[in-house]
């Protein structure tokens, strides 16, 4: 899980690079990053939710039949679709900083040792325990939503970038160097915050129209995984990493895939 394409994940992006979006998932020459490039990157990073969001409503809508009549798949193909599309949208880029995080939080060591376990290229027992556990969780979840929730859900996947965006730009680094250190350093950090808060505005502004218990429940959420990530990642290692960045992600939207069946619970 340390390697990606071929390469050690330092020579190319580590997951502290988190903000880099989807089309730097596929084989690109290395890229350098300096300052003028690094300004704005930041900025587009929700738009993947975006995509992400739009691939998972249109898959839903076609595997319920809502596309064509003749297809229509079971809960479990579709649970399963679901779960996976993120994966394959990303990379699994995000899934690697959460495999790397449970390994680091189960050793129950100091900052310092947990800090050099999100640096070691070994997978241990709590990485593997945590994913089996995040997927059978997710396909669990997915599995009870309807496709009416679709959209709803769908804006789950813009809230946590823009949240995660928010954080690389406002928490304090871990460490002195590495990717998110630099794009801290790099960002015009006014102007992405800025940014990440217009996009929570919209989508709030969305989710209202959508489902108005839906824009609740789901910021609710939200801002409680926020507050959670700001205080284990202070209390745990320091501040944030890029490992840090993708556990929260992926924290992020379970919670609110959870968010979604609540709502549609209540609704």
């Amino acid at each position: 899980m340390k390697y990606w394409m071929g390469r050690k994940k330092d020579e190319v992006f580590r997951t502290d690079d988190h903000c880099v979006f989807y089309v730097f998932q596929n084989t690109m020459p290395r890229i350098e990053w300096n300052k003028e490039n690094m300004k704005y990157t930041m900025c587009f990073f929700p738009l993947i939710g975006v995509v992400t969001g739009a691939i998972i409503y249109l898959a839903g809508m076609f595997l319920d039949g809502n596309f064509f009549s003749k297809v229509h798949s079971g809960r479990l193909m579709f649970a399963a679709v679901m779960t996976l599309i993120p994966v394959f949208v990303s990379g699994g880029i995000h899934l690697d900083g959460f495999m790397d995080t449970m390994d680091a939080l189960g050793s129950w060591g100091d900052k310092e040792k947990k800090l050099e376990i999100l640096k070691d290229s070994h997978n241990g027992a709590f990485a593997v325990i945590g994913i089996c556990c995040y997927f059978t969780g997710s396909l669990g979840v997915w599995s009870e939503i309807r496709t009416e929730m679709l959209p709803v859900v769908a804006a789950g996947y813009v809230i946590s970038r823009a949240l995660s965006g928010l954080a690389v730009m406002t928490f304090p680094a871990a460490r002195g160097s590495g990717l998110v250190k630099t794009f801290q350093d790099g960002a015009q950090k006014k102007a992405v915050r800025f940014t990440m808060i217009v996009y929570l505005i919209l989508v709030a502004g969305y989710l209202y129209i959508c489902s108005p218990v839906g824009m609740v429940v789901l910021l609710i959420i939200a801002g409680v995984v926020f507050g959670y990530y700001y205080r284990m990642s202070r209390k745990q290692f320091g501040g944030v990493t890029g490992d840090l960045a993708g556990y929260f992600l992926q924290i992020c939207e379970l919670a609110l895939l959870v968010g979604g069946l609540i709502v549609q619970g209540i609704q």
